[in-house]
């Protein structure tokens, strides 16, 4: 049997198969655009905190290049820097742009008021301005926080505790760091608790640490502890080989600037704050309102000991400190 199909339908028919492809392509999911503002100079010294924040999203199911473009920027410590590199994320119309740290996060909030803005690794949100609360963030920032209230005077005294005699120690920080004042008003509170003496010494780029480490031993300080701010992360191991250089006992806030070589550190679990950040970008992207979001607080703390800085330190630490410890290196 023949079949007749007319010019008119033909053509018809054909326009509509035609548009298959292009019908087929507009149903497929957009690709979402995050930005993410870090603070040192590239992923390989993010290390940790890059990985982690990777991990969350592939976590969730996005995997970049496929149905998420992750957009980086690394203002290496330098002011000038992020200001730049904020506008600039702000101008690529991301869907979600991410800070990453105390100084990066005021950086991208003063950037827009429209993106939504998820803040990671941040000690003081509501102190810099921020978020109005934790439980009701306010305006198109929410994040993840690493404060706690209690977290800096437990440091000091199992510094302490760790360190026989400890009487004068100093405390390192960054002035370029909105959290700093934070950071040097929670740390004098908790030393005079304990009846330490804490003498403030500054730096804002890796040149000035070995200045400052001098004054420290010129002092007569025993020991230093560092905030947990961009600077000392970055700097970890300069700042661990100067410490033991001088026979300062370094005291620090995390497992990653505990690792090249402190003798101790008592602090968040920084990797698993960053790396729920990506679950904030998620709920944001689902439709979440980030005025809506509670600031989420640190939930799992790290007590590390390193018994060979303490050898070369000539401390010996007692046992039932030891007992406490999360890990000890030996």
């Amino acid at each position: 049997m023949t079949i007749r199909i007319r010019r008119r339908e033909f053509i018809v028919t054909l326009g509509g198969a035609a548009a298959w492809p292009v019908v087929a392509r507009a149903q497929q999911p957009r690709t979402v655009l995050v930005g993410v503002l870090w603070h040192a100079g590239s992923a390989e010294e993010e290390g940790p905190y890059f990985r982690a924040l990777m991990q969350g999203f592939r976590d969730l199911g996005y995997i970049d290049g496929r149905n998420i473009k992750l957009e980086h920027r690394f203002p290496n410590e330098m002011p000038e820097r992020f200001r730049g590199m904020a506008a600039e994320l702000v101008s690529l119309n991301v869907d979600v742009l991410v800070s990453v740290g105390n100084v990066a996060s005021p950086y991208a909030k003063d950037a827009t008021t429209t993106i939504p803005v998820v803040f990671t690794l941040v000690a003081d949100p509501i102190g810099m301005k921020l978020v109005e609360s934790f439980a009701r963030p306010g305006a198109n920032v929410t994040g993840t926080s690493t404060y706690s209230s209690e977290v800096i005077g437990r440091r000091l005294q199992l510094l302490k505790e760790t360190v026989p005699g400890l009487s004068r120690f100093a405390q390192f920080v960054n002035p370029n760091a909105q959290s700093s004042r934070f950071h040097i008003d929670m740390t004098r509170a908790a030393a005079e608790e304990l009846g330490l003496v804490v003498k403030i010494f500054e730096a804002r780029s890796p040149d000035g640490l070995e200045p400052a480490f001098d004054a420290m031993a010129s002092a007569g300080l025993q020991a230093v502890t560092v905030n947990p701010e961009g600077l000392p992360f970055q700097a970890r191991a300069l700042i661990a080989t100067l410490a033991l250089a001088r026979r300062l006992a370094l005291c620090t806030y995390s497992r990653e600037t505990f690792e090249p070589g402190a003798l101790m550190s008592y602090g968040t679990d920084q990797a698993a704050v960053c790396r729920r950040a990506a679950l904030y970008v998620d709920k944001i992207l689902k439709g979440a309102k980030p005025s809506l979001i509670p600031v989420e607080g640190p939930t799992k703390f790290e007590f590390l000991i390193n018994l060979r800085t303490a050898k070369a330190l000539s401390i010996e630490v007692p046992p039932t400190l030891l007992a406490r410890a999360d890990e000890v290196i030996e």
